[in-house]
């Protein structure tokens, strides 16, 4: 169990980014949702051990992790944005070199996992080939890989598919959903279908501050009855933004799809949809897409 009691991270100058942050996360994937700048990245790179909070604790079991990060290091996978590679290296030599630093042999049995977990990832088959040549999305599964070698019990993935297709985005998701059976998995983005259907609890990051906390259908439950959408035509958006609470206007066939939260809006040719996470997010983060 990871459990975060009130952390807090102010940079110099007076920049709060994260304030007062508690949460408590089990085995599975954590969804952490938030635009560019809502303090997500300097959570996890201070629960990485990457940074000291200006106050608070974070606990990984018996583990402090802003007290002890020698300790907490051993046990937590960390992949950022941007997997790094070096020229003219493979994966294979990449990821057997890793693994040696980790402690991780004799070399026979080293090489062996260092296989077992390239194929795990779908890279077996490539397995030989410079990282340098590796797609965007190969890169990602590759960082997996780097992650997992040695069984981490957190495992901080910042951001994974920004810039992927939506066939890697896919496959990305799938990997993560296979192998995040026994850790803790805390996942951060800014795309609300990279975390709709792979937590089971997320929190809701606004200014540096969690606005939301829980699964996602007990978090889109007080919104039942209370979406709304209906079509109007290109360049009247500001038109309905004066009259309803807009949450989103989606470009449809050239349209747009307007959605807004309220009790009733059948007078203005509304119907009642299902909420989902991005009317969620709009709504209390004062966003509209």
């Amino acid at each position: 169990m990871l459990e975060v009691d009130r952390l807090s991270k102010t940079y110099s100058g007076g920049v709060t980014a994260l304030s007062e942050v508690t949460l408590s996360v089990g085995e599975g994937i954590y969804g952490l949702l938030g635009a560019n700048g809502a303090g997500k990245s300097t959570l996890m790179r201070t629960l990485a051990t990457l940074q000291l909070p200006t106050s608070g604790t974070a606990r990984l079991g018996e583990i402090d992790l802003v007290g002890d990060p020698m300790r907490a290091r051993r046990v937590i996978g960390y992949l950022p944005q941007d997997v790094g590679t070096y020229p003219r290296v493979t994966a294979r030599e990449m990821l057997d070199y890793i693994a040696g630093l980790r402690g991780i042999g004799p070399a026979r049995a080293r090489r062996q996992l260092v296989q077992r977990e390239l194929e795990r990832v779908n890279l077996g088959d490539v397995a030989d080939r410079r990282l340098d040549t590796y797609s965007g999305g190969m890169r990602q599964r590759f960082g997996i890989a780097t992650v997992f070698i040695d069984s981490p019990r957190l495992v901080i993935v910042d951001e994974p598919t920004a810039g992927l297709d939506p066939t890697e985005r896919r496959r990305f998701q799938s990997l993560l959903a296979e192998i995040a059976q026994d850790c803790v998995l805390l996942l951060s983005s800014h795309i609300v279908e990279d975390l709709s259907g792979l937590c089971s609890r997320l929190a809701l990051l606004h200014e540096g501050r969690v606005e939301q906390e829980g699964d996602p259908e007990g978090l889109l439950k007080p919104l039942e009855n209370r979406i709304w959408r209906r079509r109007i035509p290109l360049g009247s958006r500001s038109e309905w933004e004066s009259k309803v609470n807009l949450l989103s206007a989606r470009p449809v066939r050239g349209e747009l799809e307007i959605r807004a939260h309220h009790e009733n809006l059948t007078e203005h040719g509304f119907e009642s949809v299902e909420a989902d996470l991005e009317d969620l997010y709009n709504l209390h983060t004062g966003a509209s897409s």
